[in-house]
């Protein structure tokens, strides 16, 4: 059947020149089943993987439209996994190198990022708003290591996290009375543990019709908002330029009048300037990796004295209790269960420049 596809693809090529390309396809897989003598169900099953191979992802399609996979990614040609639940599997197809650099490029061509020696690495969304990343050898060891996470085509929002165990009904209503009092809000949790989604149902939850400005390294997060608009991070070109980072975008965000700030995940120096829009009445919420509510407040202490050696950590830590006022701690089961496993509350210690992260008891989902 491979030899079979790959001549349409070479008539669909040929025909491409006088038909659409969608047409030019019909036609040539037409052709390739008369010439092969297939009866009614081998044309079908041909048309579709032709289709698949040429305006989708190819054998990876029905992965990518079956809504209970949450990640694909590949290790080798014949190593090929995805998770459900939060759980992983090994699906045994087996692809070429050429298949997957092909993959890739044709994933890439949406987002305008490059992948080459020189960037080796790339992070870029795809059209339906699942995030590629890719690592090429020699920084991977031999073979190109591909992780697609999708997202659910629909924005969850609280009630339907309390629907699904992640949360009790008691969590979601303190937090969103949270996020509509303008509270910031900072959402904790490891790799996988559903952070990005709980953002999403916590922007769900504030006022529509307030402007809203996301600022992120990939395009991730999805709004209800009528005024919405979305940034993200732009690698530099071949000549070392027009690299655009996440704490520019923070800082261009502010001049473009929001009246909810929404950052992506806080890595690095960016974080202080996120805490000083905060720290001047504009509301914001943003995720963070960290083990813990009190390790994220600790981490979020740290990060911004990577801004520079006039940092000091006594100012950083008297903003970050003055600017956070929530946390929300996320983690993911050993059977693949997501749940907000902590709330807490932040606050300056009255008499000296620490923080004080307490937490709150509103009992845990199952």
């Amino acid at each position: 059947m491979t030899t079979t596809q790959g001549d349409v693809t070479s008539v669909a090529r040929q025909l491409a020149t006088q038909l659409s390309s969608s047409e030019a396809l019909d036609r040539a897989v037409d052709e390739i089943s008369q010439r092969n003598g297939l009866n009614l169900f081998g044309h079908q099953e041909l048309a579709g993987q032709a289709r698949r191979k040429v305006f989708g992802f190819g054998i990876l399609q029905p992965y990518f439209d079956d809504e209970t996979v949450e990640e694909i990614w590949i290790n080798r040609p014949n190593e090929i996994f995805v998770s459900r639940a939060g759980l992983s599997e090994r699906i045994f197809l087996s692809l070429s190198h050429e298949d997957i650099s092909s993959l890739v490029e044709r994933m890439l061509r949406h987002s305008g990022r490059r992948l080459d020696r020189s960037s080796p690495f790339v992070d870029a969304a795809l059209a339906d708003g699942s995030r590629l990343h890719v690592i090429i050898p020699d920084i991977a060891r031999e073979h190109w290591s591909v992780n697609i996470r999708k997202f659910p085509k629909q924005i969850w929002r609280l009630a339907n996290l309390v629907e699904r165990n992640v949360m009790t009904f008691q969590q979601a209503r303190f937090l969103a009375g949270q996020v509509r009092a303008k509270r910031n809000v900072l959402v904790s949790g490891a790799t996988q543990a559903g952070k990005t989604t709980l953002l999403c149902a916590l922007v769900a939850e504030s006022n529509p019709a307030k402007r809203l400005v996301t600022v992120e390294e990939t395009f991730e997060i999805r709004a209800l908002n009528f005024d919405w608009v979305a940034l993200q991070t732009r690698q530099a070109n071949l000549e070392g330029r027009g690299e655009v980072t996440l704490r520019r975008l923070v800082k261009e965000s502010l001049r473009m009048r929001p009246e909810l700030l929404i950052v992506g995940e806080v890595r690095e120096a960016e974080s202080l300037d996120m805490l000083i829009a905060m720290n001047s009445g504009l509301p914001g919420l943003c995720t963070i990796h960290a083990n813990s509510a009190a390790e994220a407040i600790h981490k979020l202490c740290t990060l911004p004295l990577l801004a520079g050696a006039n940092i000091s950590a006594e100012f950083v830590k008297a903003t970050v209790a003055d600017c956070i006022d929530i946390v929300v701690h996320c983690e993911m089961l050993e059977n693949g269960q997501r749940r907000v496993s902590q709330i807490a509350a932040v606050e300056r210690v009255a008499g000296s420049g620490e923080v004080r992260v307490n937490l709150i008891d509103m009992g845990k989902s199952d």
